[in-house]
């Protein structure tokens, strides 16, 4: 019987989520991705809070493509992990493959500073 993609996402997702939890110190930065937006956070699941978020429809990310609000995305959650003491994520595809807008905003997340 073939799975249809959300089903054989969330058998991914579970997969990794086996393997990736987020700690005070190395919280998880999980990544959504919907067919117009992107969505980034950083949460902690040892208390169950989001410690910081930042997505494509925030009003300082401004882009033409779908790329390029990928990038300015993994650059704004980095600034914010930056302020709130954040160095070192854990990152959590979400059953996404590493590929496309996914990879552009893990990216553009290191180069701004963020280790993982």
């Amino acid at each position: 019987m073939a799975l249809s993609k959300l089903e054989r996402r969330q058998r991914i997702k579970n997969r990794i989520r086996k393997i990736v939890t987020g700690t005070p110190e190395q919280p998880r930065l999980s990544v959504f991705r919907s067919n117009k937006e992107i969505y980034a956070q950083l949460v902690d699941d040892v208390a169950g809070v989001t410690l910081a978020a930042a997505s494509s429809r925030d009003k300082d990310v401004a882009s033409a493509t779908k790329s390029e609000a990928a990038a300015s995305v993994g650059k704004a959650i980095a600034e914010k992990a930056a302020k709130a003491g954040i160095v070192n994520v854990s990152f959590d595809r979400n059953g996404y493959l590493y590929h496309g807008r996914v990879k552009v905003l893990a990216d553009a997340a290191r180069e701004a500073g963020l280790k993982f």
